[in-house]
């Protein structure tokens, strides 16, 4: 089990990780500070739980938006597109096959 001292919000914290994670976790930590940065930015002076509690929560809401946008509906008319292209996909596939096959007979 590794340790990093990581920093948050103007303060340092010793956290354990699992070996060879202690990248992911600077990197995690960072975001965070970040976000705890904007958050004392936004409301002013709050005290430390009440800071991480608002950047926790701009954390969720950026998740939030990255699975609604990643769950979207396409546009009506990426059905037929993608239609017409996996048709000539299988159109090119099948005169492949076609070519294939007609050398194997002829070899």
């Amino acid at each position: 089990m590794a340790e990093v001292t990581i920093e948050v919000g103007g303060r340092r914290y010793d956290v354990a990780c699992r070996d060879g994670e202690e990248e992911q976790l600077r990197h995690l930590a960072r975001l965070l500070d970040e976000k705890a940065t904007q958050a004392r930015s936004a409301v002013g002076s709050v005290n430390e739980a009440r800071q991480l509690l608002i950047a926790g929560l701009l954390l969720a809401d950026e998740l939030q938006d990255l699975r609604n946008t990643a769950h979207a509906p396409l546009p009506p008319d990426a059905d037929a597109a993608l239609a017409d292209a996996v048709e000539q996909l299988a159109s090119r596939v099948e005169t492949l096959a076609e070519h294939l096959e007609s050398r194997a007979v002829t070899a």
